[in-house]
């Protein structure tokens, strides 16, 4: 894309040597720049100064609660705006969004990325409409960048453009929420979205890694370093070296590797069991979690350094009774995806579409798939009726007892397992699949625990994110 010539542009940030050295990188590259301090000064040279763009600070004097981008968009809503922060969090995020800014930027911006950014800004006036007042069309393509998440909401959309700002950087991202809102598939999202995309998207469950074997299995072993290690063998972080590691429920990361992983994301190198010998990786983290980790670090179960390094960006997902105009959108994409190719079921009766809008979801997108494959099995005619749904969402419809003959054509032995495994899944449903508390409760070792769920083939990570 060609520079547009003799751009005059507007650098705002309070450190003088990043406003001195970024001015001196664009006028090399032949753009007019006039640099100040704070918010204040930038405001008083937009009002003496014609400019054809902005390059923001957000953490800086004058500009506390934004002020220059509020400011910025109403009186002069045709320069665009670009944002470069050290300390993101999705609140600016999000409203830098709202404001419609043309970038979002995280400290240190790499010179070829910069220059990218301002070059797309410049090719394209800014625009200070929300994502969520956009026209059909334009919602239509921002979610379609997105397929993997279905959604057309307002927060979905808000959540789209941050989405794609923080992809295209190498900051470490925490995704929280609740269970059932899809924080794996945001984590695969931001990957697609991002420069590695090319490379590995390596899941790292720590609920299911016994905590013995946890450091060989993500940092590798040589052979002879313990019982049983009869080969070298590559870990999980070297095996996604270039692309994204994503630790799911990292929260159950057992304390002594904590500091571990710390110095492997500052210093992006590790050492294999039984070797003494660095190994460098060029990895980004991506981090999920339902669990309150401010309570944690509070407990002392938590590394209050490690949650700072992990957390560069924080995104914490809506819940589905934050978003209900999608709830609908996702109960026909799960019907088209759950239906078999025999059924005679084609969609959903009025009462029963009423009734999901109506409902809170505790259990998120999650619960709703549940709901329709359940459904889907369940529904005799042409449309799901209301009949067809659990109790939960039908409170008319009364719980079938069990007769004292439910288990006539079984035997003991059937019965017994059907027992178990219904128990089992009920303890993952109460703890969201966290199979350490499944364990405890139970008064099981973990190892156990892993051991029924193998045989009854249940995965923990169906009842979490």
């Amino acid at each position: 894309m060609a520079k547009v010539p003799h751009a005059k542009i507007l650098i705002a940030d309070d450190e003088p040597l990043y406003l001195r050295t970024t001015g001196d990188l664009l006028r090399k590259a032949g753009y007019e720049c006039i640099c100040v301090a704070d918010a204040h000064a930038a405001v008083e040279a937009l009002s003496r100064e014609s400019f054809d763009l902005v390059l923001s600070d957000l953490n800086m004097p004058g500009n506390a609660k934004l002020e220059l981008l509020h400011q910025g968009r109403e009186q002069w809503p045709n320069i665009p705006l670009i944002v470069i922060t050290g300390v993101p969090s999705l609140p600016t995020a999000i409203e830098s969004v709202r404001l419609g800014i043309a970038d979002y930027l995280l400290k240190p911006v790499k010179y070829d990325d910069l220059l990218s950014s301002v070059r797309r800004a410049l090719a394209r006036p800014a625009s200070n409409q929300p994502a969520a007042e956009r026209n059909d069309d334009e919602r239509r393509a921002l979610a379609a960048r997105f397929p993997e998440i279905i959604g057309d909401s307002p927060p979905m959309l808000e959540l789209f453009d941050v989405i794609d700002r923080v992809a295209k950087t190498d900051a470490n991202i925490l995704i929280t929420g609740e269970s059932g809102t899809g924080k794996e598939v945001t984590a695969r999202a931001i990957h697609r979205h991002s420069s590695r995309t090319e490379h590995k998207f390596q899941v790292i469950d720590c609920t299911a890694v016994p905590e013995t074997l946890f450091e060989s299995v993500l940092f590798g072993h040589v052979k002879g370093s313990f019982t049983g290690a009869v080969s070298d063998q590559d870990g999980l972080l070297r095996e996604c070296n270039h692309g994204t590691a994503f630790f799911d429920e990292i929260g159950e990361l057992p304390f002594p590797l904590q500091a571990k992983l710390l110095r492997v994301i500052q210093e992006q190198t590790f050492t294999p069991v039984g070797k003494n010998t660095f190994v460098q990786v060029d990895t980004r983290f991506l981090c999920a979690t339902n669990r309150n980790l401010e309570m944690e670090m509070n407990a002392g179960r938590f590394r209050r350094d490690l949650f700072y390094r992990l957390g560069v960006i924080h995104l914490e997902l809506p819940p589905l009774r934050d978003r209900s105009g999608d709830v609908v959108l996702l109960a026909q994409r799960f019907l088209q995806a759950l239906r078999p190719r025999d059924s005679q079921v084609q969609g959903f009766s009025d009462e029963v579409l009423s009734r999901f809008q109506e409902y809170d979801w505790p259990g998120n997108i999650r619960e709703l798939r549940n709901v329709v494959e359940r459904a889907v099995a369940l529904e005799p005619t042409e449309w799901i009726q209301i009949s067809a749904l659990p109790p939960a969402l039908n409170p008319s419809r009364k719980i079938d007892s069990v007769s004292s003959n439910s288990f006539d054509n079984k035997s003991r032995v059937q019965a017994m397992d059907q027992a178990e495994h219904d128990y089992l899944t009920a303890l993952l449903e109460q703890h969201e699949g966290n199979v350490s508390q499944a364990a405890e409760q139970a008064g099981m070792s973990r190892q156990g625990m892993h051991k029924l769920l193998k045989k009854h083939e249940i995965s923990a990570s169906q009842f979490r994110d």
